[in-house]
């Protein structure tokens, strides 16, 4: 698959400077998927993995070259078991951004508490 810039958009490029996609063998034709098998595809339930797939997942991220010159920093919140994505500044290490917001996993730590409380604000009169 190639991806032209915006400039190049309005003039399509030959089809012999094209390249095949990476599955499909030269010569081959790809036929586009019916609508049936893209519903089933999309309502198929999905396989959910398991925490240490995960965990092992994130330890991947972490170490590729990719996320760590781009300052990125892959983690799973301990309480709430979502994944965290942290942006780093590269010099101070300084984080400058967390998705999901700190402020957010509170609130999800919050609703999800066996205590049945459900109290998203912690403040007395």
């Amino acid at each position: 698959m190639t991806i032209d810039t915006i400039g190049s958009a309005s003039q399509p490029r030959p089809a012999a400077d094209r390249t095949p996609d990476a599955g499909v063998a030269q010569g081959t034709v790809r036929v586009p998927a019916t609508a049936l098998d893209t519903v089933a595809a999309v309502k198929a339930p999905a396989a959910v993995p398991s925490l240490d797939q995960v965990s092992h997942a994130v330890s991947q991220l972490n170490k590729s070259a990719q996320a760590k010159s781009q300052g990125l920093e892959f983690s799973i919140d301990n309480d709430s078991k979502r994944t965290v994505v942290k942006v780093i500044d590269q010099t101070t290490k300084e984080v400058l951004r967390q998705i999901p917001t700190p402020e957010a996993l509170e609130i999800a730590k919050s609703l999800e508490s066996k205590s049945g409380t459900g109290l998203l604000i912690q403040q007395t009169a």
